[in-house]
């Protein structure tokens, strides 16, 4: 497939590996209904702009002051997750949120908090169009092995079977893209469009909470939040996914 190309592009380390197979690779805004694209797309009625209004509301009084304006960070904000400053861990968006806010305030938010979230919404919602581009440290040949190292951990999570379903991502988001699963339509399951709102949730929601939903949908042991395994999932999703404009923050079923 043209994704699993691009992945072993980042693997190998070409960059700039560009075929005209790559554009074969889509959103999940693809799969949704019209119904919902059209709520999506529709200012006055989608219930992302309450997160959205806080997050721009909590840059100006807790971020700007270092950051500067949240339209300056729109490359970042397509770059995460990274190799973490003890170069062994990956920290995503949200966990450089409150990491930033546990050096600025007494108060400790968790991933799914709805500060971190609206914080999360309002910096991919400036980074809107910006392209995906996840790439292994420059800093030292040992913090680059180590981010390769994750990735692979990320990619054989994908092509592992787990759960009493005894699926992989791969069975799903590879093999039966297109087909319906519960009222779902089957994505290729690239990660543009987070964080998500998602109608069965009535709320909005990070990808560490996607991907521990999918755990659950193939009832196998669910990781706790933050877990590494997740960390390193969302690694290969997002290399997976490098060249891809971000369209989210984004509407689910």
């Amino acid at each position: 497939m043209a994704f699993l190309k691009s992945a072993a592009c980042i693997l190998l380390g070409l960059h700039a590996c560009n075929t005209p197979a790559q554009d074969a690779r889509t959103s999940g805004s693809v799969y949704v209904s019209k119904q919902m694209q059209d709520l999506q797309n529709d200012a006055s009625r989608n219930p992302i702009t309450l997160w959205q209004e806080r997050g721009q509301s909590l840059w100006q009084g807790q971020c700007k002051s270092c950051h500067g304006e949240m339209a300056t960070l729109k490359r970042s904000a397509a770059t995460f997750p990274r190799l973490g400053a003890d170069g062994n861990s990956l920290v995503n968006l949200e966990d450089q949120i409150i990491r930033c806010q546990s050096r600025q305030q007494a108060t400790s938010n968790t991933l799914e908090s709805d500060e971190v979230l609206s914080l999360s919404a309002a910096l991919h919602q400036a980074a809107k169009n910006a392209l995906i581009a996840v790439a292994a440290p420059a800093s030292t040949p040992a913090a680059s092995t180590q981010w390769q190292t994750r990735l692979k951990s990320g990619e054989t999570l994908y092509q592992t079977r787990i759960g009493k379903m005894n699926l992989a991502c791969m069975h799903c988001h590879d093999q039966k893209v297109g087909a319906q699963m519960r009222a779902d339509t089957i994505s290729q399951g690239h990660p543009t469009g987070f964080p998500i709102y998602r109608m069965s949730w009535q709320g909005m929601g990070t990808i560490d909470r996607r991907l521990r939903a999918c755990y659950s949908g193939v009832q196998a042991n669910i990781p706790p939040v933050g877990n590494a395994d997740l960390r390193d999932l969302e690694l290969y999703l997002k290399v997976r996914a490098n060249g891809m404009p971000l369209d989210g923050p984004a509407i689910r079923r």
